[in-house]
């Protein structure tokens, strides 16, 4: 992952409505969430709703698919492991510490 994907994921994340829809999204699992629903346990307005996921989808974080006359979302999760990846991947690197020289000791 590039810094300014990470940038751009970090930032659409960084509003707390799209958090919280994300968040929804996340512990929906793989199947997802129809926009109803989401709506529904967010208790927000559905043009709110629309304008944050379209955010949250612009930045590969989010996706829909339509069922019938359904749209379903979910989290993207090999965006979310790529991003979570990209925050840890160097940590406590100039200390040289590493993962092996943790388990080693």
């Amino acid at each position: 992952m590039n810094i300014e994907t990470a940038a751009a994921q970090l930032e659409a994340l960084g509003n707390q409505t799209r958090l919280e829809v994300y968040r929804v999204l996340v512990r929906a699992g793989h199947s997802g969430l129809p926009v109803a629903q989401v709506q529904e346990r967010l208790g927000i307005p559905a043009s709110t709703l629309s304008h944050h996921l379209q955010r949250l989808i612009r930045n590969g974080l989010v996706s829909q698919e339509r069922q019938a006359t359904t749209l379903i979302c979910r989290a993207v999760y090999p965006a979310m492991h790529a991003l979570l990846g990209f925050l840890s991947e160097e940590c406590c690197i100039e200390e040289g510490c590493s993962a092996g020289a943790e388990k080693a000791a």
